[in-house]
């Protein structure tokens, strides 16, 4: 005779091995030991799903309704160091009258095209505020307000991803390797938006540059993250148009031949007159073309850009309105 060990039924049939209630596996029956008392099996819920590999092991409760966790290590909490960064920064520009100096790196992809070096170095400077310096300052006359940048409290000095200088009334700026461009952009108050902006630049050694230098407007004070720039190209004597957006570089017009340009160490006035979303473009006060403002940044700042590792002179960079 044999007995099921769960629920104690018993079986004639010697040929039967399960337990035709429980499928308990059946055992054979010492009716004749009345010595060995009977083995009780508490019941308990048959499980619905197989353990994981890394769950619950042999002999530890399981919980069949939660699914089993598995982790390696805790991840890594998040720093709120950037909190205290940002209090201090603005306790800092409001002791100084929002005349504190700022620089910001970023990284950015180029890709002119027909090359594989997609490179970018630029910066972010906070232009000196207007009330502490007489460079900067507003000068009105009639219902013209002109604001002139001070371009000398630019100057960062020699960093991992370019060179400025201050000599001579110029602002010397240069990214530090071919195929990188470097750019500066100013504060949020040089909106050149329904303004003129314009700037004085040369090309200091007659060095080549595929990327050109030039003038940044409707920037996003983050640069390069949505502007446009007013690019030339003095030893070819070109100018091209472009605008950005974070990690990319896009062509709004291409490598134009312009005769307005001086090749050389000579200087050209590079000119953006904005009116009513349309950008208006001259160079040495002569008018090379007019390109729509459908994406430049809403209350867009000014800014410099010099590529390929040649050194750029910047000068009188103001904005007219």
């Amino acid at each position: 005779m044999k007995i099921c060990p769960r629920c104690q039924k018993t079986y004639s049939d010697e040929n039967l091995n399960f337990c035709l209630d429980d499928g308990a596996v059946l055992m054979q029956s010492n009716a004749a030991d009345n010595s060995i008392p009977a083995t009780v099996m508490i019941n308990q819920p048959r499980p619905t799903n197989p353990p994981s590999q890394f769950g619950n092991q042999v002999g530890a409760q399981a919980n069949w309704n939660t699914p089993n966790q598995f982790s390696m290590q805790p991840p890594p909490k998040k720093s709120k160091t950037w909190l205290w960064a940002l209090g201090v920064l603005g306790g800092l520009m409001l002791i100084c009258g929002g005349g504190f100096v700022g620089l910001i790196f970023f990284a950015a992809k180029y890709d002119d095209g027909n090359s594989n070096n997609n490179r970018i170095f630029i910066a972010n400077s906070s232009n000196y505020n207007a009330t502490n310096g007489s460079k900067n300052k507003n000068t009105s006359t009639g219902s013209t307000s002109v604001q002139k940048l001070d371009i000398s409290k630019w100057v960062k000095g020699d960093t991992d991803l370019g060179t400025t200088e201050y000599s001579g009334d110029e602002l010397l700026m240069g990214s530090k390797k071919k195929g990188y461009y470097y750019v500066l952009a100013a504060q949020a108050i040089y909106k050149t938006e329904n303004a003129t902006t314009r700037v004085t630049v040369r090309n200091v050694n007659e060095d080549k540059t595929s990327l050109g230098f030039g003038l940044i407007i409707h920037s996003n004070p983050i640069p390069l993250t949505q502007d446009y720039a007013f690019l030339i190209d003095s030893e070819n004597k070109k100018y091209r148009v472009v605008r950005h957006i974070p990690g990319d570089e896009i062509v709004v017009v291409g490598w134009t031949r312009s005769a307005a340009i001086k090749d050389g160490t000579q200087e050209n006035l590079l000119e953006v007159r904005d009116q009513d979303k349309t950008m208006n473009f001259y160079i040495n006060g002569e008018f090379i073309r007019t390109v729509g403002n459908t994406d430049g940044y809403g209350g867009g700042v000014t800014g410099l850009y010099s590529g390929d590792a040649v050194q750029i002179a910047f000068s009188d960079l103001e904005i007219t309105k």
